[in-house]
């Protein structure tokens, strides 16, 4: 179907569908869409119009795709982003990264959240959850989605030349765009799949389930005989789901050597966040066995495996520090 289009149809509808397909959350390279779009633009008898048609199919697919995320965050709050972490092909820890950004930066991170691999896809429903007025969301993410479809878009102009020449290569060895959208679609989700399974592998040997978790709380005599529970969740996401594990220490993981100190290398740690597939949670383990703690294991499934469980949780307070045992 898409080899039936003509280039100059070709690239505004490309453009338009590969970002409103990342918009809300598939796994499509959208840069690339872009570039070609921008190609086109060159070679187009109505440039203006071209690039027009490019920008707007584009930027409208980028605002009517986070729309409907900003929405989902600002009725389901934190449960929407679990539900990223099992869309996500990325990292877990994509996630946590976007907290923190968050709490730094607020709705400002919109700018430039596109740049980014994985920031976009989080930032957005957690300007919802964060119940960010929708008027300053929009303005915040239609300037930095502008300025990203512009930048891509210019990439193409640039370097319309090597395209058209790659586009002639596939020619030559019988494939056309439709070809080249699939076989460019199969290496990227291919590739990140792939690795997120690797780093899942990794992760399975190491964990520790909710019921031996509760069944360890239980049998302890006492509280050195009690294995050490850590949120390792951002801030942002406990204010977000204030609730946490009865017992649970804080542990900020930019300042894991500093907190880490007075904590007893033998005791058994067991870490939680807040994604099902609980990789910062792995992060932080692999962290702190280089500081020397002999058993550190990320909780399956996190704190929402926890809730789902029927295990109790108390309510988080912000005063709640990491302290020795």
């Amino acid at each position: 179907m898409l080899n039936q289009l003509d280039p100059q149809t070709l690239g505004p509808v490309l453009a338009a569908l590969f970002v409103f397909g990342a918009a809300v959350g598939l796994p499509v390279p959208t840069l690339p869409a872009l570039i070609y779009a921008g190609s086109v633009i060159v070679g187009s008898a109505q440039p203006v119009v071209s690039a027009a048609l490019s920008f707007g199919g584009a930027w409208a697919g980028a605002i009517a795709g986070d729309s409907l995320w900003y929405w989902a965050g600002r009725r389901y709050g934190h449960r929407v982003l679990s539900l990223l972490c099992r869309m996500s092909l990325s990292r877990d820890s994509c996630v946590r990264r976007t907290e923190s950004f968050f709490q730094r930066r607020g709705v400002r991170i919109l700018l430039v959240a596109r740049f980014v691999p994985g920031l976009s896809v989080v930032s957005v429903p957690m300007s919802g959850t964060a119940r960010v007025p929708f008027s300053r969301f929009a303005a915040h993410d239609a300037a930095g989605a502008a300025l990203w479809i512009v930048s891509g878009l210019l990439l193409g102009v640039l370097f319309a030349g090597q395209i058209d020449l790659l586009m002639s290569g596939l020619h030559e060895f019988g494939l056309g765009i439709g070809a080249a959208v699939a076989v460019t679609l199969g290496v990227f989700v291919g590739f990140r799949w792939l690795r997120r399974r690797r780093l899942l592998r990794e992760l399975a040997i190491s964990r520790m389930s909710v019921a031996d978790l509760a069944a360890r709380i239980a049998a302890a005599a006492s509280d050195a005989a009690r294995p050490l529970i850590v949120d390792v969740r951002s801030d942002e996401h406990r204010r977000l789901d204030p609730y946490c594990i009865p017992g649970a220490l804080t542990l900020d993981i930019d300042r894991l050597e500093r907190d880490g100190v007075g904590l007893l290398r033998s005791q058994t740690v067991v870490l939680y966040c807040s994604c099902p597939n609980e990789i910062s949670a792995a992060r932080v383990a692999q962290r702190m066995r280089r500081l020397g703690f002999d058993d550190v294991r990320p909780l399956l499934g996190g704190i929402d495996a926890w809730r789902q469980a029927g295990e109790p949780l108390q309510p988080y307070t912000t005063h709640k520090e990491t302290d020795p045992r």
